[in-house]
């Protein structure tokens, strides 16, 4: 198959994690000592747990196999996104409105190119924070990253209830 980009995997992938009730959050190549590692990021509301991890991860497998996908030697990496989940299109926005979010820009906008605030509003084009400072309206365009922010406080200190 040659160099296979992330974007052919993820259309590869995505139908078959859709088809597991999933939804498919990030795709990415990356290298860990010396190990070139396909990392995919699913979840799905109220979170994944580890037996749907495995058979998304096996259904994946089968996928890449089916489709001739050899890009040299790699590790195939499912995943939930845990605590911080990255946002990376319109509608990931729009479904955390209220949370709490840092987002970084190409360039800056109201002075700043790193973000972090409250999630007030999103449409088709932007998302408006409520910051420290006040409220800014960031274009989707001029987001080069994004992600929930957790913050520990007196609900969820760890070690659950007694």
């Amino acid at each position: 198959m040659g160099l296979t980009t992330a974007m052919e995997v993820e259309a590869m992938v995505r139908p078959v994690i859709e088809a597991a009730g999933l939804e498919l959050v990030e795709v990415g190549f990356h290298r860990e000592r010396g190990r070139r590692i396909l990392r995919v990021t699913v979840d799905r509301d109220g979170g994944v747990d580890l037996d749907s991890v495995a058979e998304v991860s096996e259904r994946i497998s089968r996928r890449l196999d089916f489709e001739g996908f050899e890009p040299g030697p790699y590790e195939l990496e499912v995943s939930s996104p845990g605590l911080e989940r990255p946002l990376k299109e319109p509608r990931h926005f729009a479904s955390r409105v209220g949370q709490r979010v840092k987002v970084r820009t190409a360039q800056p906008v109201d002075g700043a190119r790193t973000h972090l605030g409250t999630i007030v509003a999103t449409d088709a084009r932007t998302v408006r924070l409520g910051t420290d400072t006040g409220e800014r309206t960031i274009s989707f365009d001029q987001i080069t990253s994004a992600r929930t922010v957790f913050e520990w406080g007196p609900d969820n200190k760890g070690g659950g209830r007694r």
